[in-house]
């Protein structure tokens, strides 16, 4: 769920922080600039693990800050599709049932990946798996807002959008340890785009709503002890006949 992404970018440390040592420094910049952004083809940043290489400091002429070319590694929120995860619905509407982790939210399931068959009920804003019972009948199982619940990721969705803010925010590109490099993106944009989102799906055993499977696990025990306990008794009334 998590990965280490190596980056390269130019640090810019003001005049007002040369009180500081030059690595802490940095590591207060790197962090200010990437922590909670979104990267393209990189992920969500989450916070700085380690700086690998510091090159020389420069100050360019007009300008009385230092610029360090720096390489690190940085802790990225992105999935490994196939993997199962537990969160939170935060929503639910037409298009599918939305889910959060805390910090993040983008993360939706289409309904095509429900559990089938699955209708939307428009009154109550929830979706609604028709569970099959063995008499033919179907037993109601909502998707209510704040239910825990657990995924697999099937997709990602990466869009390419201008970041909002000074000119001096640059972004940092990725180096040889990342995957698919190439430049990054804020988690600010502009309009209604969403710089990374991902696609989930329950539509298998064990996953959905964790109630659902903690309610059935707790019925199959029940009928496990209510047959041990009917073997007991056919044993004792056994063992008394032949007394």
């Amino acid at each position: 769920m998590f990965v280490l992404a190596e980056l390269k970018d130019n640090v810019r440390i003001a005049p007002e922080l040369f009180g500081l040592k030059l690595p802490e420094a940095i590591k207060d910049e790197i962090n200010r600039k990437l922590a909670n952004k979104v990267l393209l083809n990189v992920g969500l940043c989450i916070a700085l693990k380690d700086i690998i290489k510091l090159g020389d400091s420069i100050i360019l002429p007009g300008d009385g800050a230092s610029h360090t070319e720096v390489n690190f590694r940085y802790i990225v929120f992105r999935p490994i599709i196939g993997d199962v995860i537990t969160g939170k619905i935060r929503s639910c509407s037409r298009e599918g049932v939305h889910i959060t982790l805390g910090f993040f939210d983008d993360i939706l399931i289409p309904p095509s990946a429900l559990q089938h068959p699955s209708r939307y009920e428009e009154a109550e804003q929830a979706w609604v798996w028709e569970y099959p019972l063995e008499d033919g009948n179907t037993h109601d199982l909502y998707m209510d807002i704040g239910e825990s619940i657990k995924f697999r990721v099937s997709g990602e969705v990466f869009e390419e959008s201008s970041p909002i803010g000074p000119p001096d925010q640059e972004v940092p590109s990725s180096g040889a340890g990342t995957s698919s490099g190439g430049a990054g993106t804020s988690s600010v944009t502009e309009g209604n785009k969403t710089p990374y989102r991902i696609v989930a799906a329950i539509n298998e055993s064990g996953l959905g709503l964790l109630s659902w499977w903690v309610q059935q696990s707790q019925e199959e025990d029940e009928e496990g002890e209510d047959e041990e306990q009917e073997e007991e008794e056919q044993e004792h009334d056994s063992g008394g006949e032949n007394e």
